[in-house]
C-alpha cells in the first residue's frame, strides 16, 4: 500500500508546505493589476474597456494552470525541458512564416480566435532547459569560459530569433535570465569581469557600426535627450514621467488621473500601466507595488537557497530573474532611467501570453517551495 501511495505524494504536496506568503503576494499583484487595468481603460473606447474582462479570464486560466503545476513535484518537469525548448524554437521560426505583423513587428501567431506570442512562452522553456543543464553539468567549483559555452548557446539561439522579429526588449530579458541562472556555476570574478568587458565592447560596436533598427536608435537617442522631440519619439516617456509626478504623495484617486483620462498617456494598458497607478494612488501606491515585486523576487531567491537540489534552485532562480528583470526594465523605462524597450510589467500589463507565462512560472516556484523538503 505504501508503494502505491508514492506517486500520489509526488502529485499532491502536504498542506503544511503550501507557500501562503508567495500565494498571497501573487494574488495581491493580480488583484491590483486588474483594478489598475480597469482604470487604464476607463476613458478608452468600448472595445478597449473590455480588455480588463479578458485579463480576468486569462488570470483565471493562468491561476488554474499554476495550481496544477504547484501540485506536481517539480522534479517531474525536468523531462519536459528539451521538448518544450524545441517546441519554443519551432514557434519562433513560424513567426517569420505565419506571424501577424503589428506596428512593424511580427511577434504573434494566430491559432483560431487566439493569438499567442511565442517569445513569451520561450522564457519558460529557456528557464526549464537551463535548469536541467545546470543540474546535470555540476562538477568543479572552478568554472571557466568553456563551461559557459553550452548554456550561452542555448540562450543565444532563441534570443537572436526574438531580436530578429524585432523585439529587442524580450531578447534582452532572455539574455539576462541566462546571465542570472549561470551564476549558480560559481563563475570566478575574473571571468565575470571579462564577460562584462566583452558585453560593453559588443554594445559599443552595435552602436558605432549602426547595427540597430532606426526606431531602436531613435529610442536610445530619446533616452539620452529626454527633452528633445517630445511630440515624437519622446512622447511616451515624457507623459509617463508627467503622470508619475502628477500623482504626488497620495494620487488623484481611482480613475481620476488626468494624463490617463485625457488620453495623453499612450499604451497605458500594456507597456505603461505603472504611470496610471502612480497618478491614481501617488507615491504611496507606487511604493506598495514595488514592495510586492521586491518581496516576490526575494521569496524566489529564498526558495532557491533552501532547495535541496540544483534543478530546483536553478528553476526558482530563473523565475525570480524573470520577474526581476521585467520589473526593472518596465519601471526603468517609465521613470526615464532606461530607454523605452517595450517590456511589460509582470501580471500587471494586459496580455494573455504574458499573464499565462508569468503564472506558469509561479506554478513552478510554488512546486519547488512545496516539494523542496522531500
Amino acid at each position: 500500500m505504501a508503494r502505491g501511495l508514492r506517486p500520489l505524494r509526488r502529485i499532491v504536496p502536504a498542506r503544511d508546505h503550501f507557500d501562503w506568503p508567495l500565494f498571497l503576494g501573487i494574488a495581491a499583484l493580480c488583484v491590483v493589476g486588474a483594478i489598475n487595468l480597469y482604470s487604464a481603460t476607463s476613458a478608452a473606447k468600448l472595445a478597449l474597456q473590455e480588455l480588463y474582462v479578458q485579463q480576468v479570464y486569462w488570470l483565471v486560466v493562468g491561476g488554474i494552470v499554476a495550481g496544477i503545476l504547484a501540485s506536481v513535484d517539480y522534479r517531474m518537469f525536468e523531462k519536459w525541458a528539451w521538448p518544450s525548448y524545441g517546441v519554443g524554437l519551432v514557434l519562433l521560426v513560424l513567426v517569420f512564416i505565419l506571424g501577424r505583423d503589428i506596428r512593424g513587428s511580427s511577434r504573434w501567431l494566430s491559432i483560431g480566435p487566439l493569438s499567442i506570442q511565442p517569445s513569451e512562452t520561450m522564457k519558460i522553456a529557456l528557464i526549464l532547459v537551463l535548469a536541467k543543464h545546470l543540474h546535470t553539468a555540476h562538477g568543479s567549483e572552478h568554472r571557466g569560459l568553456r563551461d559557459l559555452l553550452v548554456p550561452a548557446l542555448i540562450a543565444a539561439v532563441p534570443a537572436a530569433l526574438v531580436i530578429k522579429q524585432p523585439d529587442l526588449g524580450t531578447g534582452l530579458i532572455l539574455s539576462l535570465i541566462f546571465a542570472s541562472m549561470v551564476m549558480l556555476l560559481a563563475v570566478p570574478l575574473s571571468l565575470v569581469l571579462r564577460l562584462l568587458g566583452s558585453f560593453i565592447a559588443v554594445v559599443w560596436a552595435v552602436w558605432e557600426f549602426d547595427l540597430l533598427k532606426d526606431y531602436q536608435r531613435a529610442r536610445i537617442e530619446a533616452f539620452l535627450n529626454p527633452e528633445h522631440n517630445i511630440l515624437g519619439t519622446n512622447w511616451h516617456a515624457h507623459h509617463a514621467r508627467v503622470a508619475i509626478g502628477n500623482g504626488g504623495a497620495t494620487g488623484w484617486g481611482f480613475m481620476l488621473g488626468t494624463q490617463n483620462q485625457f488620453h495623453f498617456l499612450p499604451d497605458q494598458f500594456t507597456d505603461f500601466p505603472f504611470p496610471v497607478l502612480a497618478e491614481d494612488w501617488g507615491f504611496a501606491g507606487s511604493c506598495l507595488l514595488v514592495t510586492i515585486y521586491a518581496f516576490l523576487v526575494l521569496r524566489a531567491l529564498e526558495i532557491a537557497y533552501q532547495s535541496r537540489d540544483r534543478f530546483g534552485a536553478a528553476l526558482a532562480t530563473g523565475v525570480g530573474a524573470l520577474f526581476f528583470w521585467h520589473a526593472v526594465f518596465n519601471l526603468g523605462m517609465v521613470t526615464g532611467l532606461l530607454p523605452v524597450v517595450g517590456v511589460t510589467l509582470p501580471l500587471f500589463s494586459y496580455g494573455g501570453s504574458s499573464v499565462v507565462t508569468d503564472l506558469v512560472g509561479v506554478g513552478f516556484l510554488m512546486s519547488v517551495s512545496a516539494h523542496r523538503q522531500s
